[in-house]
């Protein structure tokens, strides 16, 4: 089989005879394979066995057809090189140890030594890379929604430590995002050089800001670290998370080369909010895979019918697979979207034929 660099492709706003496809997520608990595994090991312990990792990042490849495979790891991975200590626990999420809540706790942390502490995600990416025919996708997790963790000492819906310190301490809080961003930079230039072929920026958690809050807190740190990675010649994906469409007029000018959109937006409406000049993914409401297959075919055929219509795609969930997700829906959906959008872009490529355009 040759390499299928349809993902690619579509991120540079490339040509492509059909739509690729990846989940957010798309190696998790859905797959009863994978939840065998999780009864032998924690979601870190796989982390820190690159054969184990890798074979579980592969398995939505195989079973899935999917045009994209993303790294099995977390986003808090890096940040246990800072210094932090922290435990991922089960219905909760990271839990931090040792919290930042002041001055002092900013100062403790130490630069990331990705290559002395964290080898085992660079074996993992080296193994798959040498491993797969489409795209590896790795991934980091960006400083506000890694702070909002590392601040709360837990996931948290009102942020109202992030907030705090946000507000009431800001030369604190640009600290806490200095040192962060230099953690992503880092981390994805290391990951670019293990063989990585495209990453993701997750701000999972951004859309709690307003977009004049957003401006001043956090954009500054974002475009530092596209900035400084812009020479990397790999695609690069920022994806501001949920509820975050206000976001997205912000954003123009940042040097990512594709934007995850929520299923609030619709593509056509992102698209104009980003001003242009962005390829785009989403943007399916994840949750609809709990409906009947004809229910997710027309909503997935909708948001088909939006993102062809400018080159520049990829066909993607809101939000990441949650555990109650079916594999057999998962599998029909994604030959429903490369068999509907190939059909989709044949067409559109006939009228503009004809119209002589």
């Amino acid at each position: 089989m040759s390499y299928n660099d349809l993902f690619i492709r579509a991120c540079k706003s490339e040509p492509v005879d059909q739509l690729p496809v990846w989940y957010m997520r798309q190696a998790g608990r859905y797959d009863p394979d994978y939840r065998k595994i999780k009864e032998k090991y924690s979601l870190l312990e796989i982390c820190k066995q690159p054969e184990l990792a890798a074979e579980v990042t592969l398995m939505p490849v195989k079973k899935l057809g999917v045009d994209a495979a993303i790294l099995y790891s977390d986003i808090m991975n890096p940040v246990a090189s800072l210094g932090i200590d922290f435990d991922i626990v089960k219905n909760i999420g990271p839990v931090i140890d040792n919290p930042i809540r002041t001055a002092a706790d900013v100062e403790r942390l130490r630069p990331i030594q990705v290559e002395a502490d964290l080898p085992h995600i660079l074996r993992t990416i080296e193994l798959l890379v040498a491993d797969l025919e489409v795209p590896l996708i790795t991934f980091a997790g960006a400083p506000f929604t890694i702070a909002s963790y590392l601040i709360e000492g837990r996931p948290s819906k009102s942020y109202i430590r992030t907030k705090s310190l946000m507000y009431g301490d800001p030369k604190v809080w640009f600290q806490l995002m200095d040192k962060l961003g230099d953690m992503v930079i880092t981390y994805l230039k290391a990951h670019v050089a293990s063989g990585a072929k495209a990453f993701q920026v997750f701000d999972s958690w951004v859309g709690a800001l307003s977009p004049a809050d957003f401006r001043v807190f956090v954009l500054p740190t974002m475009r530092r670290i596209f900035s400084e990675l812009s020479h990397l010649d790999v695609p690069k994906i920022y994806f501001p998370g949920v509820s975050s469409g206000e976001l997205l007029p912000e954003l123009q000018g940042l040097q990512a080369d594709v934007i995850g959109l929520d299923w609030r937006v619709p593509i056509n409406e992102g698209r104009r909010r980003l001003g242009g000049g962005y390829a785009v993914q989403g943007n399916l409401d994840p949750y609809i895979l709990t409906a009947p297959m004809s229910v997710i075919q027309e909503q997935a055929k909708a948001i088909i019918d939006e993102g062809v219509r400018q080159p520049g795609y990829v066909f993607n969930l809101g939000h990441g697979l949650f555990p109650e997700a079916s594999l057999e829906k998962l599998k029909e959906l994604t030959d429903f979207v490369h068999d509907y959008s190939r059909q989709a872009l044949k067409e559109q490529a006939a009228v503009k034929q004809g119209s002589g355009a």
